[in-house]
């Protein structure tokens, strides 16, 4: 069942958002934009998933068969992207380290490579430029990779940004626009849309919207309309080249490395990151020798020269997942009760079509046409 409550065309309630990840801030900050009095709150021991991901904007490498419906709205998010950055940019001045370079999907073995051809089979399907390369086109475009390499494929409008430097001008351009922030953890959300803190205060709101990632769950709602939003383990390394070394990859470089994948992910400043695993456990983070051993053992399989970097950072961070692994956004049966959560691995990728789809549930009570398949209250969560 689908629910549409409307709201004031004006943009003059009080919103109250649960939740400083990207999804919460891309929220605040486009609720401001359009008048409403919004109130941010985030703990001061938050661990956002967003503050440990890479930052991949990769539509096309993230296909996955059985997930077609999904890699069209990152298709859509990923084309918002360019315009996006120079907003925000524009509005924080400061910069998000957005790099258009592309993303080669490189195969080790004959069986990661059957693999990548039968992605390449479906990124054509769904329209997304791609091109097949042997191994000797992969090694021409990135030297580094090992000589076993088999062959790839390079998706040119995937691209790439420092979640990091996202948050920190989304936090800006929010404040800027007129976002409140409390500092402090939401425990309930009562039947008169009062949202309750651990500090014992509460916050008064015509409209709330829920984007605490898998910590939703926590927070006690008038009725259970939130799914299970579970914890998905994902252990990674921030690495940086040694000074005055050549670059070791010069876009996004993503494996199948016998059947695991494996990423190494540039910044402009010399970071590399390395990741990453994907665990159901719980909300266990703890960073395991396991963990990183699997990581720089098929990093190194590709690319050799990762064992010249340096560590400067091990990360664990627990991604957002919904029980069909696809976001939760707009409105809930409970009347001005949003959701902006469950975005699994994409919620990088999807930050700016959040933004959108949450502006106009705020301010009309339904979600733009894109986004509508990914309503919060589908009957198939």
């Amino acid at each position: 069942m689908r629910t549409s409550h409307p709201t004031t065309d004006r943009g003059d309630g009080r919103v109250v958002v649960v939740g400083g990840g990207l999804a919460g801030r891309v929220t605040a900050w486009r609720a401001a934009q359009r008048g409403f009095d919004v109130t941010l709150v985030e703990p001061s021991d938050a661990r956002s998933a967003s503050r440990v991901a890479a930052g991949m904007l990769t539509p096309a490498t993230e296909a996955v068969f059985g997930e077609e419906p999904l890699m069209e709205f990152g298709v859509h998010s990923a084309g918002l992207y360019t315009d996006f950055v120079a907003e925000l940019e524009a509005a924080s001045g400061v910069p998000v380290g957005h790099r258009t370079t592309g993303t080669l999907m490189v195969a080790f073995d004959r069986d990661d490579l059957a693999v990548l051809a039968d992605l390449h089979e479906l990124q054509q399907r769904l329209g997304i430029p791609t091109e097949r390369l042997t191994g000797r086109e992969c090694r021409r475009l990135e030297p580094m990779l090992a000589p076993t390499a088999r062959g790839g494929v390079l998706a040119s409008a995937d691209h790439s940004v420092d979640p990091r430097r996202l948050l920190r001008a989304l936090a800006v351009a929010g404040a800027r626009a007129g976002v409140h922030e409390v500092e402090d953890r939401a425990v309930e959300v009562t039947d008169d849309l009062r949202v309750r803190l651990e500090g014992g205060d509460a916050l008064a709101a015509d409209q709330v919207v829920l984007a605490a990632g898998c910590w939703s769950n926590a927070v006690t709602l008038p009725e259970p309309v939130v799914p299970t939003v579970r914890p998905v383990k994902g252990q990674l390394l921030r690495t940086r080249l040694p000074e005055g070394s050549e670059p070791l990859v010069h876009r996004t470089v993503r494996g199948l490395v016998k059947g695991s994948p494996v990423y190494l992910v540039p910044r402009e400043d010399g970071e590399i990151v390395v990741g990453a695993t994907q665990e159901e456990r719980g909300q266990d983070e703890s960073l395991t020798v396991g963990g990183l051993w699997q990581v720089l053992r098929d990093a190194r399989e590709l690319v050799p020269g990762v064992t010249e970097l340096e560590v400067t950072e091990t990360c664990v961070g627990l991604r957002p997942g919904s029980p069909d692994n696809e976001p939760l956004l707009g409105p809930t049966r409970v009347p001005g009760l949003h959701l902006a959560a469950g975005h699994f691995r994409h919620g990088v990728l999807l930050t700016p079509a959040t933004g959108e789809a949450m502006a106009q549930a705020l301010t009309e009570g339904t979600l733009p046409s894109p986004a509508r398949r990914f309503s919060a209250d589908r009957e198939d969560t």
